[in-house]
């Protein structure tokens, strides 16, 4: 069969594949145009100093370069082969211009000479696609005038080329005259649009019932009832159908970019046709601007004046341009924001009726997606004219605090789509098959004339839809319509032109029911690209400061926090701007997408846990209110309330105390507390944090929960800190009990909200409670197991080794001492068993542990300056080690040691450091064993286990296990690692084994010199004494035991040799005669006692064989009589 001129010219291809290969044109222009405007981007080429003459002259004389001219181009011929490898890509995009330029053309020539009648109604693909063609060329061509280095960067490139080659490149006498002719583009293109005046106009006039219907306000939206489901009950059921089904979610913003652009090109029309005149005017009533590509835009009414300003006869349309603009500033704003507000209403009544119903969205999946068009529209227009609209009387028309709701509802509808696909492709399935096929058999049986090309094509339709069955869905087969639409697209075209035997517009009904099935197909295998094509927001990628602006006015708007979470997930929408011709773009969308996306959840999660630490806060205000310390003056008034008649008056200026509880009586549920307003924020954000689990943001999934536990760990580790209250310059803190109380209070809040933030609160809690028991938190901060053991080294310990401060073991805590000039803190109320519980509560095993080995460094600096003083006296120890029961030769000895009384108070200071580290591993044990009992008692059995003849490494690693949890060893095995790092290089282990021995001896020898100090006294109220000498016991049988654990050596033997070395000192003392030497003798020999009870390794026997018990006993006697005389007041003598 011979086929006519339409099947030959093959439109319908050649449309669809222009339109896309325009597109990336379009995009390659404005990457250009955007690269070349930033001169940190530029080619390197068009900012050197170097190059400015040879750029200069390139511009002057372009497209007429002579390149042998050396004078102004010879930095060119030096760089010739770069500037090609740099420009290669910019010239060739010029060139893709010209082509794009010639191929349009051509087509629309060829659509000319067709004689095509466009009605958007009818031939809807053609005539889109048709109006398009023209958008993007001219879009294309505005965009090149813009770059304002186009004529350099082609001139370069060819002056490059040519020095290479000997000759121009091919293109480029054509690529110079196009570039030449559009530096006035739109007088150009006018005069180039003239010939096609009628197809332009024609197609533009088929918009003029759809545009004014189109472009009502909010109360004839309001009043029709649109996108309302249960507005009318019975026909809730009922298809949403139209006759023009494509043209109910047709852009606003693309049918004004046509009437604007088509009518500024082809303008003979609007002063001989009062319709096109009708049609442009509306539209310029409408927007200041339209979108070229981006954030690209032509400013309507200016360019159309100044076009218009230069053509005779146009006085009229300059004037109704002027009207038109008045009336668009003081209009448009109202118009948009009523329609905003109206979607707002009736988008949300929507989303919720699908929601409750989804099987309606089979039926109503029209009205979703004229909503998401109706959404995107509405936002467009708000983002380019906030953007562009600098200078207005009324800029509240170009701001909107509620848009954050009309973008949550836009991903509301999308996501319910998405979720619910299958009832859409079910519904519209049996649609296709057992309606649409139908019906579209009949109209074709009832054709008058039926060509053979067009019968083959409908038949095929036919059998195409017949064919459909449900099991097709419900086996999750993937469906291909593209063909069958090309080919109604092709069918469009085919019965459009003048001299076809089948004209389209004399069949409307094959019209409408291809439409329909169009659209039907459309919902089985292009959901997604409908999603796209309806409520793209990309947009935003290119406008980020407005962008920004929306969501900070959104974060300070309470009633909109809950939407915020609609910034992030359209972030998403940026990977659809992409184009395959423009692949170097890709990273810096995605750097965009992902940076923003970023920063708006770091933002929502940093709000988020500031509004749950305010309330942690808060909680923990109502729990320090139950503290014990505020119970006394409860209890002083109840017991002056029964002993007094009257009721106490409060002194004057005393504020009266509220009790706990009392912030929960309310006489007006109208006041609304601070507590009241934190709650509701909280509400808010964590709706929005909940919203959804994970999204995806070009190929990365985005987890909101994450974000938020991210900034919770990283509040709550600083709350905890901020408790503790520690001020380094004044030395105050927090007691650990209260510490802990305030920990609690925020923790037992963190975990109510679980189920409402929608983050991981035990892990959260897990984590910054682990993090506090280190040195430093994960962002380097200090934390509480630094500052507590910073503040008892320095504050508590350091004024115990000083005397202000003592321990009292019969009340287990270290206690002040009266002194003159009033005491920074309490040392009970900092060291008493409840506060080594809660330290260890809060510290935990680590933070115990770090504690012990700074206390043990300590302890080791005390060792090393002992050790010190050992060596300096050796001599004379090692004499006295060998003649100490010569009271004679010790009476000549024992002058000539040097530092006795250092030995002393090092050894006191130590003992003091063990004892604290004593009390802290005795909360730990206790904690440990309420936390973990089925842990304590295998790990005491195994501690039981250990014996004298075990081997010691065994012995070691079973008692650090032991001190990890808190239980005590005869054998300190963290000092024993302490002091085994003190080993010295230059001295050998015998050397070092003499010199503890001798250790002990000084020590014994010395003891005798503690009853001349006024505070020796032994107190039997504290069970202790005033210099916390009795600390020294511990201090002797731990060092003890470590030293010679480190030498391997028998400790009992080393111990049982420092007793009866002591004991013979002491027995010498009796002997003394000045007084003022054995003034607290009986209080000294105690400590022999006290030596004996503190060791596994000493025993009553062994002490009564060279000290005799009755001696003690004695002690004991005088020491309690003592103690009793002196409490007796004075006048009863």
């Amino acid at each position: 069969m011979s086929l006519t001129p339409a099947y030959q010219h093959k439109l319908a291809e050649k449309l669809t594949i222009l339109n896309d290969r325009g597109q990336g044109v379009l995009i390659r222009m404005y990457n250009i145009k955007k690269t070349c405007s930033d001169p940190k981007s530029k080619p390197p080429f068009l900012v050197e100093k170097s190059m400015e003459s040879s750029l200069k002259y390139i511009n002057k004389k372009f497209p007429n370069i002579d390149v042998r001219n050396s004078t102004h181009l010879g930095l060119v011929h030096r760089e010739k082969t770069e500037i090609i490898r740099f420009l290669t890509n910019y010239y060739q995009s010029f060139v893709d211009v010209m082509e794009f330029r010639d191929h349009v053309y051509e087509l629309l020539n060829t659509i000319d000479a067709c004689q095509c009648h466009f009605d958007i109604n009818l031939n809807f693909d053609f005539t889109r696609s048709y109006l398009d063609l023209i958008v993007t060329y001219t879009s294309v061509i505005l965009l090149l005038s813009r770059i304002e280095d186009r004529r350099i960067l082609i001139g370069l490139y060819n002056c490059a080329h040519e020095m290479v080659h000997g000759h121009s490149d091919a293109s480029f006498a054509r690529l110079g005259q196009m570039v030449l002719e559009y530096d006035h583009p739109l007088k150009k293109l006018t005069e180039e649009f003239t010939p096609h005046t009628k197809a332009v106009s024609g197609a533009l006039l088929s918009l003029h019932f759809l545009f004014v219907r189109r472009n009502q306000g909010a109360e004839q939206w309001r009043s029709a009832q649109l996108l309302s489901v249960i507005s009318t009950p019975p026909a809730m059921i009922n298809p949403a159908n139209s006759d023009t089904m494509a043209c109910e979610y047709l852009s606003m913003e693309v049918m004004e970019r046509w009437i604007i652009i088509g009518f500024l090109l082809c303008h003979g029309c609007l002063n001989s046709n009062s319709q096109c005149q009708k049609l442009w005017k509306l539209c310029l009533q409408g927007s200041l601007y339209i979108t070229l590509i981006r954030e690209d835009v032509l400013q309507v009414h200016k360019v159309t004046e100044d076009l218009f300003s230069g053509l005779k006869g146009y006085g009229k349309r300059v004037a109704d341009i002027k009207e038109s603009k008045e009336h668009a500033i003081a209009n448009s704003g109202q118009l948009h924001c009523q329609r905003r507000q109206f979607l707002r209403m009736a988008v949300k009544e929507l989303g919720s009726v699908l929601t409750d119903e989804p099987g309606l969205l089979g039926p109503k999946a029209l009205l979703a997606f004229m909503a998401l068009s109706f959404i995107r529209d509405e936002v467009t227009w708000l983002v380019r004219h906030t953007e562009n609209v600098t200078k207005t009387k009324t800029p509240e028309d170009y701001a909107d605090i509620n848009i954050a709701e009309l973008l949550f509802l836009l991903e509301e509808i999308r996501a319910l789509v998405r979720r619910h696909i299958k009832v859409i492709q079910q519904y519209h399935l049996q649609y296709l098959a057992r309606f649409d096929a139908l019906v579209l058999s009949d109209i074709i049986q009832n054709l008058s004339v039926c060509p053979e090309e067009e019968s083959i094509i409908m038949s095929s339709f036919v059998s195409t839809l017949s064919s459909l069955n449900l099991r097709q869905v419900d086996n999750g087969e993937k469906f291909e319509f593209s063909g069958l639409r090309l080919d109604w697209f092709r069918l469009q075209v085919y019965t459009s032109v003048t001299k076809a035997p089948l004209h389209l517009h004399e069949n409307p009904d094959l019209a409408k029911v291809m439409n329909l099935i169009v659209f039907h197909s459309q919902m089985l295998d292009s959901v997604e690209k409908m999603l796209v094509e309806t409520s793209d927001l990309s947009i935003f990628c290119f406008h980020l400061r407005v962008f920004e602006k929306m969501f900070a006015m959104t974060l300070e708007e309470p009633a909109m926090l809950r939407y915020a979470i609609a910034f992030p997930l359209i972030c998403a929408h940026f990977v659809h701007c992409t184009h395959e011709m423009c692949p170097e773009e890709y990273p810096h969308l995605k750097n965009h997408g992902l940076h923003h996306c970023n920063s708006f959840l770091e933002d929502l999660a940093k709000q988020t846990s500031n509004c749950v630490l305010e309330i942690c806060a808060e909680q923990r205000n109502l729990s320090e209110q139950l503290l014990p310390k505020h119970c006394a003056t409860t209890i002083s008034k109840a017991k002056n309330k029964k002993t007094m008649k009257q009721r106490q008056i409060p002194r004057k200026g005393e504020p009266e105390r509220d009790k706990p509880g009392a912030e929960s009586h309310r006489k007006n549920r109208s006041i609304v507390t601070t507590m009241d307003k934190l709650h509701l924020t909280l509400t808010e954000l964590a709706l929005t944090m909940n919203h959804v689990h994970s999204f995806s943001v070009f190929e990365h999934t985005i987890f909101p929960s994450e974000y938020l536990s991210s900034h919770l760990e990283a509040r709550l580790n600083r709350a905890i800190v901020w408790l503790a209250g520690y001020n380094a310059p004044t030395q105050e803190i927090v007691r650990p009990s209260e510490l802990l109380a305030g920990v609690k209070a925020y923790i037992g809040f963190i975990q109510s909200l679980a189920q409402f933030l929608g983050a991981d609160a035990s892990r959260i809690i897990r984590s910054a409670l682990l993090q506090q028991t280190q040195p430093l938190d994960s962002s380097g901060e200090q934390t509480i197991t630094t500052l507590y053991t910073n503040w008892y080294l320095e504050s508590l310990l350091r004024q115990a080794s000083s005397g202000a401060i003592i321990l009292a073991p019969a009340m287990q805590a270290f206690i002040n001492l009266p002194r003159e000039g009033e005491q920074n803190f309490s040392a009970e109320e900092f060291s008493d068993i409840s506060e080594m519980r809660a330290l260890a509560e809060l510290l935990g095993p680590y933070g115990m542990k770090f504690l012990s080995e700074n206390l043990l460094w300590h302890v080791t600096s005390q060792i090393v300056e002992l050790k010190k003083l050992v060596v300096e006296n050796m001599d004379v120890l090692v004499q006295i080690r060998s003649n100490f029961s010569k009271p004679d030769l010790m009476a000549s000895l024992l002058p000539q040691l040097i530092g006795a009384e250092n030995v002393l108070k090092r050894m006191t200071i130590i003992g003091v450091i063990l004892s604290f580290r004593a009390m802290a591993q005795e909360g730990l044990r206790e904690v440990f064993s309420s936390h973990c009992p089925f842990l304590m008692g295998p790990i005491e059995c195994l501690k039981e286990f250990v014996t004298p003849d075990t081997d010691i490494k065994v012995t070691l690693s079973v008692f650090e296990l032991a001190s990890a949890a808190g239980v005590g060893c005869d054998i300190d095995p963290a000092l024993v690692a302490a002091i085994a790092n003190l080993k010295a290089d230059t001295s050998s282990p015998e050397e070092e084994y003499k010199v503890a021995c001798l250790l002990l001896i000084f020590i014994a020898v010395s003891l005798p010199l503690l009853a001349t100090d006024p505070s020796s006294f032994y107190n039997i109220e504290k069970d202790g004494y005033n210099n916390n000498i009795h600390c020294l016991t511990k201090a002797i049988i731990q060092v003890s035991a470590a030293l010679f654990t480190v030498y391997n050596k028998n400790i009992e033997t080393h111990l049982k040799e420092f007793l009866v070395v002591a004991s013979v000192s002491l027995l010498q003392l009796g002997q003394e005669t000045d007084k003022l030497k054995t003034r607290n003798r009986e209080s000294i020999s105690l400590l022999m006692r006290l030596v004996v009870e503190e060791s596994s390794f000493l025993t009553l026997d062994m002490l009564e064989s060279c000290f005799p018990y009755v001696l003690l006993r004695n002690a004991y006697r005088e020491v309690s009589r003592t103690f009793h005389l002196n409490r007796v007041p004075a006048s009863t003598h």
